[in-house]
């Protein structure tokens, strides 16, 4: 006697390639305008952050697979995208300079506050914009940012002072 054997079940290359990028999308709407705002606030420079975005949204979605069962694929997009900031950053021998903040930047933040945030050393900027700006706890700062989460906690304390001084000693050079 044959043992009876099933059917075969056909399956295609969008049906695997749908499956292995199952959420992706909606993860992306979701985190893009999000990074492409805080990296707009560590960059200065909407051009460097919208390309920085991009490249690290499509090396996530190129390594899907793996990113999407992270614990936290935005921590993953936010330190790649980071790492591209820095590289074009040194690569064009990128000169902090003062721009005007992102429409969705403006709304919530004040122009005065953005102008001295722009001051902090790079890693109190990109710490205060990623915990402050984007809400994101700081183990999910720390991830982005590769490092500990006791160093996100020493360069946001840092931050807090320094700009306290500074905002004190500008209120009192108007008086």
């Amino acid at each position: 006697m044959v043992p009876e054997s099933n059917p075969t079940v056909a399956v295609t290359i969008p049906d695997v390639v749908d499956g292995a990028l199952a959420g992706f999308e909606a993860w992306y709407l979701r985190e893009h305008p999000k990074v492409m705002a805080a990296l707009t606030w560590v960059a200065g420079d909407p051009h460097v952050a919208a390309d920085a975005t991009d490249e690290a949204f499509a090396r996530a979605y190129a390594n899907w697979r793996s990113v999407g069962r992270m614990a936290s694929p935005g921590g993953w997009v936010y330190r790649v995208a980071l790492n591209v900031v820095r590289r074009r950053m040194r690569r064009a021998a990128f000169e902090q300079r003062t721009v005007e903040p992102p429409a969705e930047v403006a709304q919530v933040v004040d122009r005065e506050i953005w102008t001295v945030v722009q001051q902090l050393p790079e890693r109190q900027r990109v710490a205060v914009v990623l915990r402050y700006l984007l809400d994101l706890p700081e183990q999910d700062v720390a991830t982005a940012m590769n490092i500990s989460r006791g160093t996100v906690a020493s360069a946001l304390a840092a931050a807090r002072r320094r700009l306290a001084d500074w905002l004190t000693a500008e209120e009192a050079s108007d008086d």
